[in-house]
């Protein structure tokens, strides 16, 4: 089952899987004839009363006979190994890639279930028992199968009578093999889940220590990582146990009726029945078959652990994104301006069904205006973001480009239409260069530089120790939150896309800086659309219009001087804060 589900990987591989394959046989084939060396040298050369020079010529023959299978043997097992390691090496590889590709093309809302940290622990620990399996627990496997299948045979050649005994033993042993493994395969399911639970909760404290330390919770966040590393160990000593146990038949079982079948055997010898040579070899095949056994026993434990890791992570590769691309996708023309029409427009969170996030809400934004989205926390002015760039579908009206929906263009093509500056700046793990030059991949080191001094960026990244490649350190640690912003500001400009969308741009700001980036801003926002969430008044007086949103709905619509002599809500909050009387 755990090939079937993974052969779609396996298949670019087939014929370095079938050399190792042939190699295998090669080097199984080739063990299975030690046995019978052995019988003919105790045979011919210790149990013959031929002439001490014909037993010498005898012994050098099977012992040169010997040395070539051990050099066979060893050169097939090492090819062999080699090349099922670099299989499930490249496996391994290819399916994390899988899954990683298909994460990241998953809405937000796919993420509303499930923690990043258990998605990196399906892309770690799972795939790495899964590479464990491919790379060597099969192959010991078709290995163990294929010397336990010849040994089988050359026992039933060598004693049919000895044969019969011992294959009849080893079928009682194999009943509970198969039903503790089963065991084993729900044991491991549940042991990763665990660990998975462990990585998600490690992820998320460590992104937050300074809230962490700054409330003094680090004894409170060090006890539940303890719990939680406690609860998937007694997890993993379940499974070990089983494990355990399933070794413990295994063994007892074998070595039971091996010791019986031997005991039968010296008794036929000593009858005559079976020569000293013969009994030999029935041991070694007998011992081969043992180990062949209790080998499969542990490679069916291992692959019971791989098969609950291959179902978490084809969870993934499965999982069908809750935004796609249409079948049929418009082309959008390259445009200079943008025009947004929201008709009726509502929309629900999938995690609140019941409370709508924005209700029949319907705009016109015209090429190149500028328009300010002004209300209170959980008004919809982020929502609105995000439905613009299509993380989340409507549940009814229309959001129109130009004259084109949305829904009818390629996801790429609808995102690059837009550049976004978030409230919290997403700083990456690399260079100051790197991190603006993520708006425009191919973008030239003067266009960066041009983009980070049109957002009042360029003076403090000179002064880093080396200069536009310095590292910034995870999520930006090295920077101040206002450098952070500038950052992304110099991204959302050097990306030149003619949507502009401003979360809060310049919250993380003091005065000095803000009133600097702010003419920036000015100057990059001329001729683009523009959106802007702002809860500052003092930063939108030069907007062409303000929507005031609340409760998902839009409650006024004007110029400041317009909404300031109304009596609405946005003229008490510019009473508020700008000391202006309505």
């Amino acid at each position: 089952m755990l090939l079937h589900q993974l052969w779609p990987l396996l298949r670019p591989y087939r014929w370095q899987i079938l050399l190792a394959f042939f190699l295998l046989c090669a080097a199984s084939l080739t063990l299975l004839l030690v046995p019978l060396a052995f019988r003919d040298l105790i045979d011919l050369g210790f149990g013959s009363d031929t002439s001490s020079t014909h037993i010498e010529s005898s012994l050098s023959r099977h012992f040169l006979l010997l040395t070539g299978l051990a050099a066979f043997w060893a050169l097939a097992v090492a090819c062999r190994y080699y090349t099922v390691s670099w299989v499930g090496e490249r496996v391994t590889a290819d399916l994390r890639s899988l899954v990683y590709q298909r994460v990241l093309t998953q809405s937000p809302q796919f993420f509303e279930t499930l923690q990043t940290g258990e998605v990196l622990s399906r892309l770690t620990t799972d795939t790495t028992l899964i590479q464990t399996v491919i790379g060597s627990s099969v192959s010991m496997g078709l290995r163990s199968l294929i010397q336990l299948i010849g040994g089988m045979v050359m026992l039933a050649l060598t004693s049919w009578y000895l044969f019969s005994l011992n294959l009849g033993l080893m079928l009682l042993v194999t009943l509970p093999v198969m039903l503790i493994g089963r065991k084993v395969k729900h044991l491991s399911r549940e042991s990763q889940d665990r660990i998975a639970d462990s990585s998600a909760m490690a992820g998320e404290i460590l992104n937050a220590m300074p809230t962490v330390q700054s409330y003094g919770q680090e004894n409170r966040e060090t006890n539940r990582f303890r719990h939680s590393v406690e609860v998937s160990f007694n997890t993993a000593i379940r499974r070990t146990r089983v494990r355990a146990a399933l070794a413990a038949v295994v063994i007892a079982g074998i070595s039971g009726a091996i010791v019986f079948v031997l005991w039968i055997g010296a008794r036929q010898v000593g009858s005559g029945e079976l020569s000293g040579g013969q009994l030999a070899s029935f041991i070694l095949y007998a011992a081969l078959v043992a180990g062949s056994v209790s080998t499969l026993a542990e490679v069916w434990g291992d692959i019971m652990r791989a098969a609950g890791a291959t179902g978490r992570l084809l969870e993934l590769l499965d999982a069908q994104p809750a935004i796609e691309n249409p079948q049929q996708p418009e082309t959008l023309p390259q445009l200079d301006q943008v025009s947004i029409t929201l008709s009726e427009v509502s929309f629900y969170y999938p995690s609140k069904p019941d409370q709508p996030a924005l209700n029949n809400i319907s705009l016109q934004i015209q090429p190149g205006e500028t328009i300010a989205l002004v209300g209170p926390s959980g008004a919809g002015k982020s929502t609105l973001f995000q439905l613009l760039l299509r993380f989340y579908d409507l549940h009814h009206g229309t959001i129109h480009f130009n004259d084109r929906d949305i829904r009818s263009l390629r996801l790429q093509d609808l995102r690059s239409m837009m550049a976004l500056v978030p409230q919290d700046p997403v700083i990456f793990s690399s260079s100051a260069l790197e991190n603006i030059r993520y708006g425009k991949p191919n973008a030239s080191d003067d266009e960066v530089r041009q983009a980070a001094r049109a957002a009042y960026a360029d003076d403090f990244i000179q002064a880093l120790p080396q200069g536009y490649d310095t590292f910034l350190g995870e999520r930006g640690t090295r920077l101040s939150g206002g450098q952070r912003q500038r950052i992304a500001i110099a991204r959302a400009m050097l990306k030149d896309a003619p949507i502009l969308l401003l979360d809060e741009a310049t919250s993380a700001l003091d005065a000095e800086s803000e009133i600097l980036v702010q003419q920036g801003l000015n100057s990059v926002m001329h001729g683009r659309t523009t959106l802007v969430i702002a809860h500052r008044l003092a930063t939108i007086q030069d907007a062409d219009r303000i929507v005031v949103l609340e409760h998902g709905r839009i409650i006024e619509t004007g110029t400041p001087s317009e909404l300031r002599q109304q009596s609405g809500l946005y003229s008490r909050l510019a009473k508020l804060q700008l000391d202006i009387q309505p």
